[in-house]
């Protein structure tokens, strides 16, 4: 089998894809500081869920919102496990997979050892989006223990303490969930390189350039920002009294 050879363009097209791949949520929080994006605005609003919730008497509520969530996570989670499923059988499908792809006039690629690392590259972020959404189900059935644990009378300090403290496990485990949904955008563009290294390029620097608007100037991330700072002019929520206990 010959060597694989990729040419420039396709070189300055995968390094192009790496960078924007592994390093978006980094170099977005350095390049657009840390307001008004929706996963750090959202990151507020959690913690004043988690807040309310220390104080709410009745938790029910929150244990079933969390709940949908790790349903939302299960779906993805399985969807996930059946687009690996039918990469890795076209990947390991030998010669007669390639010839069948390379016969479509679409298809770019000059090589099976190019076909296969094309293939290869969508499982990859695949199968990372996999693992950030199973970590994301984890920390949320660890967020729905705390919940269950949380104190049913206690001071307000410690109650707001205790809260803030849930809202730093459960901000990791939806972010995990972001980074599993933010995968599908790298792996559709992953997916474009069987088209050439120009509709590779194209598709990375799409992708981003869709997330970064969904971040900061769609409607949705204008409404959590304000919903945000109204939440942070609000005072802290004090605990419901309870009634004395009869004697």
């Amino acid at each position: 089998m010959d060597a694989l050879r990729l040419s420039t363009l396709d070189t300055v097209a995968l390094a192009l894809f790496a960078i924007a791949w592994l390093a978006y949520e980094p170099l977005v929080k350095a390049a657009l500081g840390r307001r008004h994006m929706i996963n750090l605005d959202m990151g507020v609003i959690r913690v004043a869920w988690m807040r309310n919730m220390a104080v709410r008497e009745n938790k029910f509520m929150d244990g079933q919102l969390l709940g949908h969530t790790i349903n939302s996570a299960s779906f993805f989670a399985s969807s996930n496990l059946l687009l690996i499923a039918a990469a890795a059988g076209v990947l390991f499908g030998g010669e007669d997979a390639f010839r069948s792809a390379s016969s479509l006039i679409v298809i770019k690629t000059s090589s099976r050892l190019l076909f296969e690392l094309q293939l290869a590259l969508v499982l990859l972020t695949l199968a990372r989006g996999l693992l950030d959404f199973i970590w994301a189900i984890r920390q949320m059935n660890y967020t729905i223990a705390v919940i269950g644990a949380a104190p049913i009378s206690a001071e307000a300090a410690v109650l707001q303490t205790y809260g803030e403290a849930s809202g730093r496990l459960i901000n990791p485990a939806l972010s995990a969930f972001n980074a599993g949904v933010r995968g599908y955008y790298f792996a559709l563009a992953a997916a474009s390189w069987i088209f050439g290294a120009t509709a590779f390029i194209a598709a990375t620097i799409s992708a981003v350039l869709l997330l970064v608007w969904r971040q900061r100037r769609s409607k949705a991330a204008v409404a959590i920002a304000d919903l945000r700072q109204i939440l942070e002019d609000l005072p802290p929520p004090e605990p419901v009294a309870k009634p004395p206990a009869e004697i």
